[in-house]
């Protein structure tokens, strides 16, 4: 396939899943690294840096933790002898919970306080230079215009994030080329995000859902800043997401069931004028 070219048929290429080859093996060079994604996941982002991109744009990894998944698309590249920049954005800090119940397990050292740039640094070390780490504040931060064929969204805890992801990033994906990850799309308590993608859904087609709740879509059309400023989730009322909620559910009902986005709609309900995604208790949750 010639960069740039469209597939004749991607969803039939993403139907045949074929990223569920990828062995344990392939994606050695990145065990040490630990992660929250699912084997699904894992296997599914090695094969979108390998076998989809074409080095066209960067990969940008929006929510990296200490980097795992930025290892599976370091990993997936130097198995397809590329070198194309991968930069990742996140606060980089681990809670004392997240420690014990992720990092410790991994074999990562006990260590004090919550910083982790430094030991992200040193994970990912395998894969410099092609890997940048962009820590801080998100929302203090932008893009610097590069070209973006693979965008993967991890970020999006709060409307005002995903609003901020397609201000800042979406302008810069090449049609027909650029895969936008949605990792928690089909969360329940990120209803913002199929309302989001509902409202840009000129611009992008699903491709498939991965394990549970990440959905891959495909840009076809680059937003324009007045269909980015139309399609602001933040300033939504209770009213206008529920209905896009609804809307989602029969324009993705081949993704994922309607109870997914039944249980959006109840999270909405429950939590009046709440979009921050750790605030969208259910009213049995304990506070």
């Amino acid at each position: 396939m010639v960069a740039n070219e469209l597939p004749s048929d991607p969803l039939q290429l993403f139907a045949e899943r074929p990223w569920r080859q990828v062995s344990p093996e392939a994606q050695a060079p990145a065990r040490h690294v630990p992660t929250m994604l699912s084997t699904e996941e894992s296997q599914f982002y090695y094969w979108l840096a390998r076998d989809w991109a074409r080095g066209t744009g960067h990969t940008v990894d929006l929510g990296a933790f200490i980097g795992g998944s930025t290892a599976r698309f370091a990993t997936g590249q130097q198995a397809a002898g590329r070198t194309t920049p991968i930069i990742a954005y996140d606060r980089f800090t681990a809670d004392p919970q997240v420690k014990r119940s992720l990092l410790y397990p991994a074999g990562i050292p006990a260590f004090s306080g919550n910083d982790i740039l430094l030991l992200a640094h040193r994970l990912l070390t395998p894969f410099k230079p092609m890997v940048e780490l962009r820590p801080g504040e998100f929302l203090e931060q932008g893009w610097s215009g590069e070209p973006i064929e693979i965008l993967c969204v991890d970020i999006a805890k709060t409307a005002e994030t995903a609003d901020h992801v397609a201000a800042e990033f979406f302008p810069h994906l090449i049609p027909g080329r650029s895969i936008v990850v949605q990792q928690d799309f089909l969360h329940e308590i990120q209803p913002w995000l199929p309302a989001q993608m509902t409202l840009l859904r000129r611009h992008f087609t699903p491709l498939a859902r991965i394990a549970h709740h990440c959905v891959a879509f495909l840009c076809t059309s680059v937003p324009t800043s007045a269909s980015l400023d139309r399609a602001r989730v933040a300033p939504l009322s209770d009213a206008q997401l529920t209905r896009l909620v609804r809307r989602a559910a029969l324009s993705y009902r081949g993704l994922a069931g309607r109870y997914r986005f039944a249980s959006m709609v109840r999270r909405i309900s429950e939590n009046p004028e709440t979009r921050e995604a750790w605030r969208m208790r259910r009213h049995r949750d304990t506070p």
